[in-house]
């Protein structure tokens, strides 16, 4: 999207990265301020400097933004070097021609409002009605992000501040306002730039996968088995008794035969299915140590003082 196309929304550019013309990586869009006549953005401010210590206004004509960030019309020079003005605060006449002059462009004679994400925009005492006031773009902002040019009801092409965002219309803020560009940093004034060191910290747990598989499976195996058995049989032999007088035989003398059967017991062998126990499976739970690693990343703060050389800060403790 080009300057020409519009950047309607405030969303669109803060936090965005912001390039020079030559594509040189500057900083950070931390705040937007817009005409109050058309309700387009007109200029952003830039946080430069080691840390983004510095804040620049910066003209969007010209610019356009993409995948990559915002891309500037002018140089990183140009921009670092820009008029020092309090970001948030109102852009009067003064502080309007001296941004104009530097960056060589002509004043468009629209009132600019302030204050981008996480940020409240604010803008010079007024109720002015005079041309050179309204051209200067000034206005009294609240705190609920309202402009006494809004509130007395001022009329004309330039008059008045209007809100950088809708929601400041009506004092409304939404969460993502309020959070901005809170977690680059903030400015105090007094104890300088603040940033939010991170780092990665492993959380170890686990999980339950299938690890495999138990199966009963039953097989028929032969094997020899040898048991004793008591078997009897019949043997014959001779007894021999002698006869008394009186026995009443038959006596003969002639050739005779006398038979006796025999019995003899044999083993027998007759196969039987027998059940002889109950086989089942069950599943134990056995607790183990095991070590697991992993890298880690984080982050290390180190700082410029401007003459000594670079340094570093004292390393984080171990935790």
């Amino acid at each position: 999207m080009t300057s020409d196309e519009g950047f309607l929304s405030v969303d669109q550019l803060v936090g965005l990265t912001a390039y020079d013309r030559d594509g040189a990586k500057v900083g950070s869009v931390e705040q937007v301020y817009r005409d109050d006549r058309t309700g387009r953005p007109e200029w952003v401010t830039v946080k430069t400097g080691l840390f983004g210590m510095k804040e620049s206004f910066v003209p969007l004509e010209g610019a356009r933004s993409d995948a990559e960030g915002l891309h500037l019309e002018h140089d990183k020079n140009a921009i670092k070097d820009a008029p020092r003005l309090d970001a948030g605060q109102h852009l009067d006449a003064a502080g309007e021609e001296e941004l104009y002059a530097h960056y060589g462009m002509t004043a468009t004679g629209g009132g600019m409002s302030g204050g981008g994400e996480g940020k409240q925009g604010a803008a010079a005492p007024g109720g002015m009605d005079t041309e050179d006031e309204s051209l200067a773009g000034t206005g009294q902002r609240d705190k609920a992000g309202t402009t006494s040019a809004d509130q007395a009801g001022m009329s004309g092409a330039g008059s008045g501040l209007g809100p950088a965002n809708p929601n400041e219309a009506t004092g409304e803020s939404t969460e993502r306002e309020l959070a901005g560009a809170g977690a680059r940093g903030s400015w105090d004034g007094e104890t300088g730039e603040e940033m939010i060191r991170s780092e990665e910290r492993l959380r170890v747990g686990t999980q339950e996968e299938e690890s495999g598989r138990a199966r009963l499976h039953k097989v028929v195996v032969t094997e020899n088995v040898t048991t004793t058995i008591p078997v009897s049989h019949e043997e014959a032999r001779l007894v021999r008794e002698p006869i008394r007088d009186g026995d009443a035989v038959d006596a003969s003398i002639g050739e005779e035969n006398a038979e006796v059967t025999l019995h003899a017991e044999r083993p027998v062998i007759r196969k039987e299915a027998v059940a002889v126990e109950r086989v089942h499976l069950e599943t134990e739970r056995v607790t183990e140590e095991q070590e697991v690693s992993d890298s880690v990343r984080k982050e290390r703060v180190e700082y410029d003082d401007g003459g000594a050389g670079p340094g570093r800060g004292a390393p984080p403790e171990e935790s």
